[in-house]
């Protein structure tokens, strides 16, 4: 759909049981993905809600008999007498737990931590695809809520979607009773889509690396044991709830006595500077840094194991540097517990951290682990390292076959194609429509197919169904000093749906994963977003220098987007970014599909749009070639989105079409306005076929508006869509079949 008042308006730019959507979205990171660190973001771990990680981890070092604690801590003892080493890393995550579920279905949320998070935390959820745990421990779909861009203009007090107030988590239900049927309920825990993202075989980006490393470290430690070579008494612990009062450490600390102790885990930032405004204490090391040594006071000293590390980092040059790191024991109701007379502080530099986005080096991860068999004494010879997995199937049915409406929008859905670049969607338009159908491309890319075959004299009306292709996204404008691309947005979008997330870059020689950077200040309290079309954001994909930006063969001109894939919520609900407008596609297909073959004596074209996003530039070149030929159609039902209210973050002053309710008539939208008897007409057509019909006001353009001027009347169709131009769109796919039954119906008979 078309951005509405875009004028006015700034463009922006597992677990097994979850693999589906992972495989989707990550085939591109597929390639390097070191193991285990990859199985252990996949696996969330919210703070107190570790046992599925735990487990993962427990049966990676089976061979030493790991033991785990009532709280959930796991641990492997092995060797005896002195010295005793304790090495200790923590493997839970922030993230929410359902603290309440509305009458409509929704739940609410409390987040775990409640403090030490980068104040937008919570925006960084707004409208992004979730999971949530049920009594089963099964993980179901869900998203957040997020408010609709095109519903947005001019809106005095719109949420704040950083208040927890306004952080809605839609799985797809109608009412409570349907959210406890799936078996969620208060204290379900939920978390952000993962996986682990390879960024030019060089860094690792994804939700809650930071929080895996050390695990990752540890477990390839142990798998290199030879305990024949060990000295003394070594204990390794894999600690929860280090985010909610570090109990797993403090656990580990008051029930055992070691000698020394070495913590690995992210560096952590402080409070505020005293008399600095604006200043607070944090770590300053990038990735590419090496291993780290957290201190509190940054004059770059280190002292006692620390200082040990480091002498044995230099000998075996590994890179080691000192950064700031705030205490691994905060403040609690009692004193905390002592730490061993001799301990360090270790990890490798993070940057975004606590987003999306994070992003860690393999270099320093590689050096990590390095140091901490260096440090045990008693490694056998590494064996080689594993790497990620292919990409999936995508299951769909060869061409010539009928597809149901769910499995089309399933199959399109994923495919990548921003404004002027949609030849991969027309190709799968063409796969997915019946052997009949011989649709033509014209200049403009768009794809027209002739569903009526009477002739330009014959007494019939001229229709034209028009659905668009493209879809929101970035294009690579240049490419920095530093090897970051910058990228400028094509179509609109809010940045906070965008920035600070995982990404995709589409080359000639395919995707590169990537991540969306923040804008500076991001980590501030009072950190606002940038707003104004002139502002480049920039991408990383892991390269530092222009050559090596060109030896993954990317170019300026080349497009990204943010990963998406199809994602089924509870009953006929679904999720999927660019469902605008590849539900109208689907709808097209569909129509042609039931249609069976041209209507001998109808005049009816479908066409597959391009560049709506940025402008209705397809269809209007269509409407202007006609209009000149003297062809222009007598109608023209533009097939798009209508974006709808139907959330608990929107007013219900209009968009109010319910999702679930029926296909829907754009009577007003802000490039068109329906004759009243025409929204009439298509209402009794509708209810005589018992096709479910509702109609109403949105923002936003379509296609069919560009017709007017030559002549044609515009009568826009939709479909209730939740959050629109974001990762978290939601449709009801019963509004799917309507539309397309709807189509259908007028092709044969308006």
């Amino acid at each position: 759909m078309n951005r509405s008042f875009a004028v006015f308006l700034s463009f922006f730019s597992a677990l097994v049981l979850i693999v589906p959507s992972l495989a989707a979205q990550t085939a591109a990171g597929a390639r390097n993905r070191p193991q285990p660190l990859s199985e252990f973001v996949a696996i969330p771990a919210v703070s107190g809600y570790e046992s599925h990680l735990g487990k993962e981890i427990s049966s990676k070092i089976a061979a030493w008999h790991p033991r785990t604690d009532n709280l959930g801590d796991v641990i492997v003892t092995i060797g005896s007498g002195a010295p005793h080493r304790l090495i200790v890393t923590p493997i839970d995550e922030p993230g929410f737990v359902v603290s309440d579920v509305t009458a409509d279905g929704y739940l609410r949320v409390q987040r775990l931590p409640q403090f030490g998070l980068p104040s937008i935390y919570n925006e960084l959820y707004a409208a992004q695809p979730v999971h949530v745990e049920t009594r089963s421990g099964k993980w179901i779909n869900g998203v957040v809520a997020g408010l609709s861009v095109h519903l947005q203009p001019f809106r005095i007090g719109a949420p704040d979607p950083s208040d927890l107030d306004n952080v809605y988590i839609d799985i797809g239900a109608n009412s409570a009773a349907e959210v406890r049927e799936a078996g969620v309920d208060n204290l379900s825990p939920l978390v952000m889509d993962r996986s682990l993202f390879d960024l030019g075989g060089q860094e690792l980006a994804g939700v809650s690396v930071g929080d895996r490393f050390g695990a990752a470290a540890l477990v390839d430690l142990l798998n290199q044991l030879d305990p024949s070579k060990l000295n003394g008494t070594l204990t390794v612990a894999f600690v929860v709830q280090q985010w909610s009062g570090a109990r797993g450490l403090q656990r580990i600390l008051s029930t055992g006595k070691y000698d020394e102790m070495v913590y690995v885990g992210r560096m952590l930032p402080g409070g505020p500077v005293p008399g600095v405004e604006n200043m607070r204490r944090a770590p300053r090391q990038e990735p590419g840094s090496g291993v780290l040594v957290g201190v509190e006071q940054t004059n770059g000293q280190v002292e006692g194991l620390a200082s040990d590390l480091q002498k044995l980092a230099e000998e075996n040059k590994i890179q080691f540097a000192p950064d700031y790191s705030a205490s691994v024991l905060p403040r609690s109701y009692i004193a905390p517990p002592a730490f061993p007379p001799k301990w360090a502080h270790i990890g490798i530099a993070a940057a975004w951290p606590d987003t999306p986005a994070e992003t860690i080096s393999s270099a320093d991860l590689a050096a990590l682990g390095k140091l901490l068999g260096l440090y045990v004494g008693a490694i056998r010879p590494a064996g080689a390292v594993g790497t990620g997995g292919s990409q999936a199937s995508s299951g769909i049915e060869p061409p010539g076959t009928r597809l149901a409406n769910s499995a089309i929008l399933a199959a399109l859905t994923p495919v990548y194609g921003i404004s002027e670049h949609e030849a991969h969607v027309r190709d799968e338009v063409k796969r997915l429509l019946p052997p009949w159908a011989k649709p033509e491309q014209d200049d403009a890319g768009n794809l027209i197919l002739r569903v009526g075959a009477a002739s330009e004299t014959a007494k019939t009306p001229s229709i034209l169904v028009v659905a668009h292709m493209d879809e929101i996204g970035y294009e690579v404008k240049s490419i920095a000093k530093d090897g970051r691309l910058q990228v400028a947005t094509v179509g609109g979008g809010a940045p906070d749906f965008f920035l600070g997330h995982p990404a995709l870059v589409h080359s000639a020689n395919g995707d590169h994963d990537a991540v969306m950077e923040l804008p500076k200040g991001w980590d501030e309290p009072k950190f606002q977003w940038p707003r104004g079309r002139d502002v480049l954001d920039r991408v990383d994909v892991g390269t530092r220098t222009p050559e090596e930006v060109a030896k993954l063969g990317i170019k300026v001109g080349d497009t990204i987007t943010i990963p998406k894939a199809y994602r089924r919520l509870l009953g006929t609900h679904a999720n999927g970014r660019s469902f605008d407008d590849r539900v109208g596609d689907t709808a097209l297909i569909s129509a042609a599909w039931a249609l069976g073959a041209p209507l001998k004596d109808r005049n009816v074209t479908f066409v597959f749009s391009t560049g709506e996003e940025i402008g209705l530039d397809g269809a209007a070149a269509v409407a202007k070639r006609l209009g000149a030929e003297g062809h222009a159609p007598d109608y023209v039902f533009a097939v798009d989105t209508f974006v709808s209210s139907d959330s608990p973050l929107e007013s219900k002053r209009f968009g109010d079409a319910l999702v679930g309710k029926g296909f829907v008539i754009r009577a007003v939208d802000n490039s068109n306005i329906i004759r009243p008897d025409l929204v009439e007409r298509v209402i009794k057509l509708a209810r005589a076929n018992q096709i479910p019909v509702q109609y109403g006001v949105t923002g936003g353009g379509n296609d069919g508006s560009a017709f007017v001027r030559y002549g044609s009347l515009d009568v826009a169709l939709g479909w209730p869509l939740r959050y629109s131009h974001s990762p978290g769109e939601v449709v009801d796919t019963r509004d799917v079949d309507a539309l397309a039954r709807v189509i259908t119906v007028i092709s044969r008979s308006w």
